[in-house]
């Protein structure tokens, strides 16, 4: 067990990483002689493999990444002097004896990132003179712009929302991490249950689906168009038996499996007789090609005892153009033979997905995306079990306000709320605790609610109600 949880915290070549410096993070993969670009500058990640997740490198001159060593002066400060305040400290660029050049030429020395700093905190005129929270606002500040220490950090659902949320937020609908993580509460998802995910965030809620229930259990995942998005499920580097609990369904399709008029069956007998055809035509191929080349060579050697004075190259210069043919035939056969097998093994992909959405039996409805939702609800709720949450995401609320009223007039579901979450941040110091300046605008709107049983009866009209049977039996006696 522990050689277990021991790789399972080792980098290892293949892997999916997330790099971090301050508060900016990237995905990559690591792979040996590959060059990663991350902050304007490229890096090396042949290093890390073998590290354990977490380990914070310096990068070193080529891009190399090297562990830092330790230093037992974590504060590069020296003295504790400080002023009492900064009203006599004049901004007015001279107090720095330090040029760019002189901070160029400490790089160039082999300086790293806390020795400049300390450099520049000796050739300040003023760092004295500032208070004592000023000087560490300064020295957190250089920190920053010098330090060169990149952390190498395991993807988790928290980390992959940040990122995407940091750096390119129209790809996951303004989807905040907060945000994300009430929808998992709200959807109730957990190991062993069967999930249907709409995504259209770049996978990033399939992924933590996925995460959440730990490769147990099924998860559906209903896409547009001809392929599903999963740039960010990949980033999440998931083992192989995750894959094996997630289906796919193109939504085009859902229409016809609750009619009952889908069919794959007659696909399927086309895709296997076109494969089996063009089978037939790579094993005939060889056949034909030997038989073609025995004749060309008889009629050759006719020709060259009627006429001796033919020159043999022209007879040379035919095969190669001939073999080039039936190469150019043969990969062209390939390639049809290898996107019929892609076309079987994404039929039988959507024949296993909706016989899992056959039984009606869903244990939840995660819905995220840039679509209207009433109309994805109204369908897909239907593939939901009785007493099963749903919920659903929106970067506005007017779509989910029309679909709040929807539900409700269709009937079949409980407990409709419509909801905001809000977040900010707090800097939580001695004597120094408020809220930061800066704060996300807002983190979108959450629709969930729980599915009922709805009452198929119809009422045709009053009807008359009887009397219980031991009154009507008394009734009888008093007449009688």
């Amino acid at each position: 067990m522990e050689k277990i949880s021991v790789d399972h915290r080792t980098i290892k070549e293949g892997d999916y990483v997330v790099l971090k410096r301050e508060n900016v993070f990237k995905a990559v993969q690591v792979q040996i002689k590959r060059k990663v670009i991350f902050e304007k500058q490229w890096l090396h990640l042949d290093s890390v493999i073998g590290q354990l997740y977490g380990t914070s490198f310096e990068v070193a001159a080529g891009g190399t990444l090297q562990a830092p060593k330790p230093n037992p002066e974590k504060n590069p400060k020296e003295t504790k002097e400080a002023g009492m305040d900064n009203r006599n400290i004049v901004d007015d660029g001279r107090s720095q004896k330090l040029t760019r050049d002189d901070i160029e030429t400490l790089k160039e020395q082999g300086l790293k990132g806390q020795e400049i700093v300390q450099q520049l905190i000796e050739n300040s005129s003023t760092f004295r003179d500032k208070t004592e929270f000023a000087q560490e606002k300064y020295i957190k500040k250089k920190k920053k712009k010098y330090d060169n220490t990149i952390t190498v950090l395991k993807p988790s659902t928290r980390i992959l929302a940040l990122m995407y949320h940091g750096r390119e937020p129209g790809k996951i609908c303004h989807l905040r991490y907060d945000t994300l993580a009430q929808m998992l509460t709200l959807g109730n998802v957990h190991a062993g249950s069967k999930i249907i995910v709409f995504d259209t965030c770049a996978g990033l809620v399939l992924g933590a689906v996925m995460e959440r229930m730990g490769g147990y259990g099924s998860v559906i995942q209903m896409y547009p168009g001809g392929e599903p998005v999963r740039a960010a499920t990949d980033n999440f580097g998931f083992p192989e038996h995750f894959y094996k609990t997630l289906h796919e369904f193109p939504l085009c399709k859902v229409n016809l499996l609750l009619d009952g008029t889908l069919s794959l069956d007659k696909d399927k007998k086309e895709t296997v007789s076109a494969v089996d055809e063009s089978n037939g035509a790579m094993s005939k191929a060889p056949q034909d090609s030997v038989q073609k080349m025995g004749e060309e060579v008889e009629g050759e050697k006719d020709s060259a005892q009627a006429s001796p004075e033919v020159d043999t190259m022209e007879v040379t210069s035919e095969l190669p153009e001939d073999k080039e043919k039936e190469e150019r035939a043969a990969r062209r056969e390939n390639k049809a033979l290898e996107k019929k097998v892609k076309q079987e093994e994404k039929r039988k992909k959507h024949l296993e997905a909706a016989a899992l959405l056959q039984g009606r039996n869903a244990d939840g409805l995660v819905i995220a995306g840039r679509f209207h939702p009433t109309p994805l609800v109204l369908s897909l709720l239907k593939f939901v079990a009785p007493s099963r949450p749903f919920v659903i995401y929106c970067q506005h609320k007017e779509p989910l306000i029309e679909c709040h009223t929807k539900l409700r007039e269709r009937g079949g579901v409980i407990g409709l709320q419509l909801s905001e979450t809000w977040l900010r941040h707090y800097q939580v110091l001695p004597n120094r605790t408020h809220p930061m300046l800066l704060m996300s605008g807002g983190g979108g709107y959450i629709l969930s609610g729980i599915t009922v049983a709805m009452d198929t009866a119809t009422s045709s009209g009053p009807q008359k109600t009887e009397e219980p049977a031991p009154k009507r039996q008394k009734l009888q006696d008093t007449e009688s």
